[in-house]
């Protein structure tokens, strides 16, 4: 990306130049060349974009199995899981000082249910499928 950075660069810094010594009245046609070039830039890395997409979708379909999903990295998660322990500190506090014992475990239970909801979701097969072979019930050994 540098690359074509530098090299965008070199055509912006050449429209300038001859701004400069072509005058005003050629300003409009510079600008419109320059943003033409930049137009067939932007769509060359998105038609890129969209044939990867489309290449990785085939691959997925062609092998059988799910999509990847941007929630499936494991920045996503983790950072999940730290802004629910960040938010069980005052939410015990209330829980806890308004309902007592009672309170403090709905609370707890509330935390532990909306991080198993996000596991499950993010995860399909690490709570349906656990132990099983492809075949059926069994239990693997």
């Amino acid at each position: 990306m540098d690359a074509r950075d530098a090299e965008l660069k070199k055509e912006l810094n050449a429209t300038l130049q001859a701004r400069r010594e072509l005058g005003q009245e050629y300003e409009s046609a510079l600008v419109d060349s320059f943003l033409e070039k930049v137009d067939q830039r932007i769509d060359g890395a998105v038609e890129r974009r969209v044939r990867r997409q489309l290449a990785e979708q085939q691959m997925v379909v062609a092998r059988g199995s799910r999509a990847p999903r941007s929630s499936d990295t494991w920045g996503e998660r983790f950072g999940f899981g730290l802004v629910s322990l960040v938010l069980a500190i005052p939410l015990s506090a209330i829980g806890g000082s308004l309902g007592n014992l009672p309170g403090l475990f709905a609370t707890w239970a509330g935390i532990v249910g909306v991080n198993f909801v996000q596991a499950a979701r993010s995860n399909p097969d690490l709570f349906g499928r656990r132990g099983r072979d492809k075949g059926g019930d069994r239990w693997e050994e």
